[in-house]
C-alpha cells in the first residue's frame, strides 16, 4: 500500500477521534497541523529517518518551543509513525533523540512566589474579596490547575466534610476546518483518573467559604459565580494584571500550583501526600515538576551533613 505521510496522519486523526476526548483530539490536531505536517510532508517514507527527527527537533526549539511542547508533539508523530507501519506505509521507525541540556533547564524553571510574595499575594486577595480572587486564593491553599478552578461550581465545596471535590475541568477547545477556526469552551472530566479528587480546604480559606456557601447557587461557577464558567485565557488576563497592580513579577498561574506544592514540602509534608492532593499519579511527578529545593533548603541540608559527620 502506497500512502503519502498526510494520508497516513488523517487516517490517524480519524481513528484517534473516535476514542479520545475532544479537548484531547484537539491538541493531537494543533500538534499535527501546526508542527508535524508542515515538515514531514516533504519528506516522504523514505525521509522518516533518525536524523530528519532529530533536525525537526532541533528546529522547533530554535523557533522558540520551549521541551515539553516539543516532546509532546514526538508523542504524536510517534503514533502517526507507529499507525503508518500497521497500514503498511513504511517499515518501523526507530530513534533516539537528544535534546540540548541548556534547553532541558530553560524548561525546567519554572518561577514560583516566594513565600514573601505568596504572603503578600494572599493577603491582598483576602482583603480584596471578588470571585475571581476566591478562585486564585483558593489555588494557593490547594494546588488546583487554572481549568479545575475555573469548573469548580460552588456544590463542590463541601463545608461539611471540609473538602473541595475536585471533578471537572475547563478548557478551551480549538476547532479546524479547512483553513477555517474556532473554538469552544468544554467542561469535562480533569486531566488524568487521579486528578479526580478531594482536596481539604485550610482553615482559613473555609472562613471565607462557608457563609458564601449558604448564600450561593448550587451550580453556579464559584469564578464566574455566574450559570457558565469562565474561560481559562480569561483568566490568566486577569491573574497577571492582578500581580502588575501589586508591583510583583509576573509569573504563569500555573506558579500557583508550583508554589503550593514547594510550601508543603517545605512545611515537611510527606511527598505521597503532596502528590496524591496534586493528584498526581506517582510521586516521581510530584518531584520532578514541582519540587525544587531553594537555597535554604540546601543550606540546611549541608549543615545537617556536616553535623553529622563531627560527631
Amino acid at each position: 500500500m502506497i500512502l503519502s505521510f498526510q494520508e497516513v496522519a488523517a487516517s490517524w486523526k480519524a481513528d484517534k477521534r473516535r476514542w479520545v476526548k475532544a479537548s484531547t483530539y484537539a491538541v493531537y490536531v494543533h500538534h499535527v497541523n501546526t508542527h508535524i505536517l508542515p515538515y514531514f510532508c516533504v519528506l516522504g517514507a523514505e525521509g522518516l529517518t533518525e536524523a530528519a527527527i532529530q533536525d525537526f527537533v532541533n528546529r522547533k526549539l530554535e523557533q522558540g518551543l520551549c521541551v515539553k511542547s516539543v516532546r509532546d508533539t514526538l508523542v504524536v508523530l510517534r503514533m502517526i509513525l507507529h499507525h503508518g507501519t500497521k497500514l503498511g506505509a513504511w517499515p518501523p521507525v526507530t530513534y533516539d533523540v537528544h535534546f540540548p541540556t541548556a534547553a532541558e533547564a530553560r524548561a525546567a524553571a519554572l518561577p514560583i512566589l516566594s513565600p514573601g510574595e505568596q504572603k503578600r499575594l494572599q493577603t491582598h486577595l483576602q482583603a480584596n474579596f471578588s470571585f475571581r480572587n476566591l478562585g486564585i486564593l483558593i489555588c494557593l491553599n490547594s494546588g488546583l490547575r487554572i481549568g479545575e478552578v475555573c469548573g469548580l461550581q460552588w456544590k463542590d465545596l463541601d463545608v461539611v466534610a471540609g473538602v473541595i471535590h475536585v471533578t471537572k475541568t475547563v478548557q478551551r477547545i480549538w476547532l479546524r476546518d479547512g483553513e477555517e477556526r474556532s473554538f469552544t469552551l468544554s467542561v469535562g472530566s480533569p486531566k488524568t483518573a487521579t486528578s479526580v479528587r478531594d482536596v481539604p480546604i485550610s482553615g482559613d480559606l473555609m472562613k471565607i467559604i462557608r457563609p458564601l456557601r449558604k448564600v450561593m447557587a448550587p451550580d453556579y461557577y464559584v469564578v464566574s459565580n455566574q450559570a457558565a464558567p469562565l474561560e481559562p485565557r480569561y483568566y490568566r488576563d486577569y491573574f497577571r494584571k492582578e500581580l502588575t497592580r501589586l508591583g510583583m513579577t509576573p509569573v504563569r498561574f500555573h506558579a500557583l500550583r508550583h508554589s503550593f506544592a514547594t510550601r508543603c514540602i517545605e512545611s515537611r509534608c510527606d511527598y505521597k501526600t503532596v502528590s496524591v492532593i496534586l493528584g498526581h499519579a506517582s510521586i516521581s511527578t510530584t518531584m520532578d515538576l514541582y519540587v525544587h529545593p531553594g537555597l535554604a533548603e540546601k543550606r540546611r541540608c549541608i549543615e545537617r551533613m556536616s553535623r553529622l559527620l563531627s560527631r
